[in-house]
């Protein structure tokens, strides 16, 4: 068993707090999920959530104009320095304060972040290769509140700068004589946008009441003249040279840079330079619908002059400036519109909004979307792999079953039919039907081929479903209640309630149906664990005592053991024909739990009474995943009985019980200041409203959610596991190409000796040489290189040793190569050659069949869809042929009888005239 599984994909989660942004090619939205990015292609319609993350939640980041570097910035002003093409961090960076907004120069040269009042200029990393990557070049000091937004001139002389002062002001990035800083007002509220026109300095601000003023400039671009060292001139000035001495050691960033003080005053002309002055041509006001219908997020595409502008009520508007008139306006949910922006065409608008995780791109030209997507936005409580490995389905507390797509990492379909949370999701056999439990007392089942819910199993009397298992054939369906600690059976063909099970006298806590045969284990808070035998009479079989609550069970691949966690924080391992115990693991320590803000114990002392609450084997059965209250999922090694490896979900701090130690700094005389501070409503964190109140609810709490994970799974191919926690729906895979594990290896197996094989043409003894040195290109190489006629004679030669290891690789490249009759042929002559062999040791090779199966699938679902696509154009270009065809041969019908009838004309004229010589002739 390898443990080399790296962090693949996070899904679940596409938008969280910050600014999105589009590649360059505009292709791609780039988005903030919590302290990561995720990377949505929208032309092939998939995600990646890039292998970097920060210390809190990322609070803005900006993309280089090349696309090749990103800066991501956290919620206490850490910054990373992230390359989009090697995915590596390169450089770490703090500003020391929250930061609100970056932006790099369309020139690329520079960049510009803006934090409390005050905006910094820095040298853009990449261009020289320098120690340090942000280089200080100007710090820019004028507004007197904090700074929200940032916009450049195309030619990268100029930005402005909005702030909360209302006030709008405009900076040279360069020493001009006619333009050192300049303030804008005419605002009432804070400035959400503003944005320079192109190739001008004319400029739009956009404030929170909802007002847009267009502001006109006496210069252009060109006009800008080179002035003295802004040093020099404040040389000249006593005033400016005191303020500068006594303010020279202010702070640590400014002696790296030359500092820049705006006031509110017109800064002094310069002989024979005429200052940049700019006046208001026109002030236009958006609908105004009370204090709750704010504007919130603004974005400007200066090549088309369209502005779009979100709401708090969750409504946006695109006007065309600057005559500000109206294209279109839109509703795309009841919450908060965070963020805007357009892609570099014009085309697509992405809109964020963090009430609701929601990540959606426009097409506001065809007014259709081009991407939509909603992640659970509460807590995710189960999920399930179907038997292929193909699709993920996910359960949360917002009552939604979500079904995912783990080559895309997309959600294409959702139900919404439980009114409450669902508590456990299940697949049946078939991989074509969803079952979930709820606590609105419904067991559903929902067809992934009409997408529609079309069973809906009840209890006689009202239960809180809390667990739920289908078994092997898919006919059974068992729920188990937490409050009247019974188990119902449902039939899934007919619908109808087949027998209630009693016995336990606690909640039933977790249900699992035996893989290979008709058996149910349950467990629960009454410190047992029951067998029932669904074909006796649903009698119980065997009762296991265990020496705590009993959280999770779940039954190995082949039904051999059994495995339970209790509350007590041990796994025991239980054989289920004989009822006893063969082994147990104390991982109560293994849990490494972090302190709560306000908990008053130490880390250790809270992990003695935590326990692991979610099980799953690995495919082959030698390991099993174990995961609970904690940041941690840890794999043990069964026959061992030890810990093989530690898996840190998440390095969140912005996340509840992630840290082991009190920070002493938010100890106060008044005790902890998280104590002190909660529920005022202020903060990022998770929002909870009072019931029956949709907006404005002045008496609303947020808290810090808690790490933990609620469910675990392992894929049945073997190559990846999910996890969903607090941060999302996170998937680890093994990545094949970058793990060495060579096999019977001696110093004669190389890659020269393998190819000098291959010229030889001795295929069978390249294979295995190949695979003792086990280097995934070169085995691929090898293959490859065989030719199709001797593929029978070589799988007929192979050991026995070599055939699992061929099988596992010809499935594991089948998914993503092009060569599929190649790979087909192997797999077959390796199947219809080995196969009594293969299924004799069917539990160990199981991962391996149904990844194939999986891999052959997907081709045929795309293969089909093709075929089906040309199978339609061919029958409809056959058919306008036809059509054609039909109208030509009526037009060459008609033209014959005109030409006929012309004949005939001709043909009776000369009748007359022989009819008249012969009548002269007899005369």
């Amino acid at each position: 068993m390898k443990f080399a599984y790296k962090f693949s994909n996070l899904l679940g989660a596409f938008y969280r707090h910050g600014n999105l942004c589009f590649s360059k090619d505009g292709n791609s939205v780039i988005s903030p999920v919590g302290n990561r990015i995720s990377v949505f292609d929208l032309k092939n319609n998939k995600s990646e959530t890039l292998p970097v993350s920060t210390t809190k939640n990322i609070s803005c980041l900006g993309i280089s104009p090349d696309g090749n570097l990103a800066i991501l910035i956290d919620e206490d002003g850490a910054a990373v320095l992230v390359s989009l093409v090697t995915r590596a961090v390169l450089h770490h960076h703090h500003f020391h304060s929250p930061v609100h907004s970056v932006s790099f120069s369309p020139d690329g040269k520079k960049f510009v972040i803006t934090k409390e009042n005050v905006a910094l200029m820095y040298h853009a990393p990449g261009r020289n290769r320098e120690f340090n990557a942000f280089a200080l070049d100007k710090s820019y000091y004028g507004p007197f509140d904090e700074t929200t937004c940032i916009d450049w001139t195309d030619d990268s002389k100029c930005f402005a700068v909005g702030s909360k002062d209302m006030t709008t002001w405009i900076f040279g990035a360069e020493r001009w004589a006619n333009l050192i800083y300049y303030s804008l007002g005419g605002h009432k509220d804070i400035i959400v946008g503003c944005f320079f026109e192109k190739d001008s300095l004319d400029m739009y601000t956009v404030s929170q009441e909802g007002t847009l003023c267009v502001w006109e400039s006496d210069t252009e671009l060109e006009g800008l003249r080179n002035g003295p060292k802004y040093s020099e001139r404040k040389k000249m000035e006593e005033e400016k040279k005191k303020r500068e001495e006594g303010e020279g050691n202010k702070d640590d960033d400014d002696t790296r840079g030359d500092v820049i003080k705006g006031r509110t005053d017109t800064p002094k002309q310069v002989e024979g330079i005429k200052n940049v002055r700019y006046s208001q041509r026109s002030k236009h006001y958006f609908n105004k619908a009370g204090d709750f219908n704010k504007l919130t997020a603004a974005a400007f595409h200066k090549k088309t002059h369209i502005l779009v502008t979100g709401f708090a009520s969750g409504a946006f508007h695109l006007h065309e400036l600057p005559e500000f008139d109206l294209i279109h306006s839109l509703s795309i949910s009841d919450q908060r519109i965070s963020t805007i922006a357009m892609n570099p065409t014009g085309d697509w608008i992405g809109f964020g909004c963090s009430g609701l995780g929601q990540l959606l791109v426009w097409e506001w030209q065809s007014e259709s979307y081009v991407f939509k997507q909603q992640g659970h936005f509460n807590n995710m409580n189960s999920l399930a792999y179907s038997p292929d490995g193909q699709y993920l389905v996910t359960g949360g507390d917002d009552g939604k079953v979500k079904v995912w797509n783990t080559n895309s990492g997309l959600c294409f379909v959702t139900f919404t039919e439980h009114s409450s949370s669902v508590t456990n999701v299940a697949f049946t056999s078939s991989g074509f039907v969803v079952v979930s439990a709820s606590l609105d007392g419904t067991v559903r089942a929902f067809d992934l081929h009409r997408y529609r819910n079309f069973r809906t199993m009840t209890s006689p009397r009202p239960a809180q479903f809390s667990s739920l298992a289908v078994d092997s054939s898919g006919e059974l369906v068992c729920a188990g209640s937490q409050d009247s600690f019974e188990i119902f059976l449902w039939s899934m063909q007919t619908g109808r309630l087949l027998e209630v099970l009693s016995g336990h006298e606690g909640p039933v806590s977790s249900l699992c149906f035996s893989p290979v045969q008709s058996v149910l284990a349950s467990v629960s808070w009454d410190k047992t664990v029951r067998l029932w035998d669904m074909l006796d009479s649903w009698e119980t079989k065997e009762t296991l005592r265990l020496t705590s609550d009993g959280l999770a069970v779940t039954y190995r691949p082949d039904g051999q053991e059994l495995a339970v966690a209790s509350l007590d924080g041990e796994i025991t391992f239980w054989n289920p024909q004989t009822g006893g115990q063969a082994g147990s693991i104390a991982g109560r320590h293994d849990l490494q739990m972090g302190r709560k803000e306000t908990e008053k114990i130490t880390a250790k002392q809270s992990a003695k009474g935590k326990s692991f609450t979610s099980l799953c084997y690995s495919a082959d059965g030698e390991s099993i995943l174990a995961g609970g209250q904690s940041k941690c999922v840890c794999i043990y090694n069964i026959k061992e009985h030890v810990l093989m490896k530690k898996f840190e979900i998440s390095c969140n701090l912005s996340l509840d019980a992630m840290e082991e130690f009190l920070d002493r700094r938010k100890m106060t005389e008044f005790g902890s200041l998280s104590l002190v501070d909660e529920g005022t409503g202020d903060g990022d964190g998770v929002e909870l409203s009072l019931p029956g109140v949709k907006r404005g609810d002045m008496s609303s709490r947020r808290f810090k959610p808690e790490i933990r994970v609620s469910s675990l799974c392992f894929s049945p191919t073997g190559r990846s596991w999910a996890a969903a926690s607090t941060e999302g729906l996170l998937i680890y895979s093994l990545d094949a190409s970058l793990v060495f594990d060579p096999y019977d290896l001696d110093m004669d197996v190389t890659p020269a000796s393998i190819r000098q094989q291959v010229k030889k043409k001795e295929w069978a003894s390249a294979i295995l040489l190949s695979f003792r040195l086990n280097e995934m290109p070169l085995i691929r190489e090898v293959l490859e290189a065989v030719p199709y006629d001797q593929i029978t004679v070589v799988c007929s030669s192979l050991p026995d040793v070599y055939v699992d290891k061929l099988l596992n690789f010809v499935a594991s490249t089948l998914e993503k190569s092009n060569h599929l009759q190649f790979y087909l042929s192997w797999a077959q002559c390796l199947l219809t050659l080995h196969g009594q062999k293969l299924k004799n040791r069917s539990g160990a090779v199981l991962p391996t069949v149904q990844q194939l199966l999986k891999s052959i699938q997907r081709h045929s679902d795309d293969l089909s869809k093709l075929c089906d696509w040309n199978i339609y154009n061919i029958r409809y270009a056959a058919a306008l042929s036809k059509q054609r065809g039909m109208k030509r041969t009526a037009a060459e019908s008609l033209s014959d009888e005109e030409e006929e009838e012309e004949v005939a004309m001709d043909s009776g004229g000369d009748e007359e005239n022989i009819m008249n010589e012969s009548i002269i002739v007899e005369i």
